[in-house]
């Protein structure tokens, strides 16, 4: 964690005040630390607002932190992503935007196109996220339902010069995908965001297709918006892995690095990690698989059950490891928040050990009727496993670790 956090990073990537005016412009769920740091590096004057998730602001001098909704976005989000274009929009030539973008930014910063309203874009959204559609699909609607994202930022800000600093929590680190690329070209077309909506089986409205297909293309890599428009990746899910491969070696595990791009049904991926560990167990190594990345739960039905894909993904690991000795797990979004009803006091995922299973029989849980209805929270609250920290202030996605100990020294 302490490698994605912006009160630790970012002062080395900030430049020089400009001759004109200064405007921070600060967008994800890192938003108001990122902001915080700005504005600890930089002397007076300056302006900015930083549009964050619910209970993620913090205290800032000059800055403006504006909470909204997330993942579902909502009317603080409109407000928010409204005055962010007003203030771009404001810059001549000689003024900097230092845009400061994290993971959370895309459902952040919501304003939608002509002909979708905000009831439009829940509804979208709650479809796609329950679908299980990876989060380049997701992104990929979202930016041709916006007049923000897809390079239409950068579009505001010229002919101001400006940087973009990012914190990402997708899968390859794609800047098109991060806070769904507002700075940045978009390689994607609205005729792509219609064949998501089909792909998934998304039912929208006819007057929100409609209002896609009449909408603007996103700007184009050869876009005058971009000529004065830099953009820097300053921490990442990798960056985070390495960080922790480092310690696990340091602690005298081998490690088994799956890297920051692992996608897929979270219980579909546990099983192929539980199978990769009991292998490592037959050896007798002492090993520490990590991955990264960004999984998903698919919901068949509706359900008010409590979880989130790194619960659920610890969940259906402790099935397919069925007690084995020596072997234990942690799963955590590094945001401090995984799933649920996105309140700060939701849990950032789960851990499981050797006596996970043995002790939920104890209390007279049944732990695959638990992961079938996706209630992986009330689960592991029953067992007093969840991981609870709060919002980080930063956000590099999934963080999985699953350490195999030898059979001389088991720990559970």
């Amino acid at each position: 964690m302490r490698a994605a956090l912006p009160s630790a990073i970012l002062r080395d990537h900030l430049p020089p005040r400009p001759k004109g005016r200064l405007v921070i412009i600060a967008i994800g769920k890192a938003a108001a630390s990122m902001a915080a740091a700005a504005e600890a590096h930089y002397t007076d004057p300056l302006e900015g607002i930083a549009l964050t998730r619910h209970d993620h602001g913090l205290p800032t001098r000059h800055i403006e932190v504006i909470e909204a909704g997330h993942p579902v976005p909502d009317a603080s989000g409109i407000e928010g992503a409204r005055r962010i274009m007003a203030l771009a929009r404001s810059l001549n030539e000689d003024d900097f935007a230092l845009v400061l973008l994290s993971g959370g930014g895309s459902a952040l910063a919501t304003l939608p196109i002509d002909g979708v309203s905000l009831t439009d874009k829940q509804d979208i959204t709650r479809k796609l996220l329950a679908s299980g559609a990876p989060i380049h699909d997701i992104n990929t609607v979202r930016k041709h339902l916006s007049q923000i994202k897809g390079g239409r930022l950068a579009a505001a800000v010229a002919p101001a010069r400006s940087l973009t600093l990012a914190i990402s929590d997708v899968a390859g680190d794609e800047a098109a995908v991060i806070a769904s690329g507002p700075t940045v070209p978009d390689p994607t077309t609205k005729g792509d965001a219609l064949t998501v909506l089909n792909r998934w089986h998304i039912d929208v409205p006819a007057h929100v297709a409609a209002a896609i297909s009449a909408a603007d293309e996103s700007p184009v890599p050869s876009d005058p918006c971009f000529q004065h428009a830099e953009y820097k990746l300053i921490a990442s899910g990798a960056g985070s892995l390495a960080a922790a491969a480092k310690l696990a070696t340091a602690q005298g595990y081998e490690v088994l690095n799956l890297g920051d791009r692992v996608e897929g049904e979270a219980r579909d991926v546990a099983r192929v990690h539980a199978a990769l560990a009991l292998e490592a167990k037959s050896k007798n190594q002492k090993l520490a698989i990590l991955s990264g990345g960004e999984l998903s739960v698919t919901f068949n039905t509706p359900t008010k059950a409590r979880g989130g894909p790194n619960q659920e993904y610890a969940l259906a690991l402790a099935l397919a490891l069925n007690g084995a000795n020596g072997i234990s797990a942690l799963a955590g979004d590094t945001d401090g928040i995984d799933g649920g009803a996105g309140s700060a006091d939701d849990p950032a995922g789960a851990l499981i050990f050797a006596t996970t299973l043995a002790r939920a029989h104890i209390l007279g849980l049944d732990p695959q009727a638990a992961l079938d209805a996706h209630a992986s929270t009330d689960f592991f609250a029953a067992l007093k496993d969840l991981l609870e920290t709060g919002p980080s202030m930063t956000n590099v996605n999934d963080f999985r670790v699953i350490l195999i100990e030898r059979s001389s020294a088991t720990k559970t």
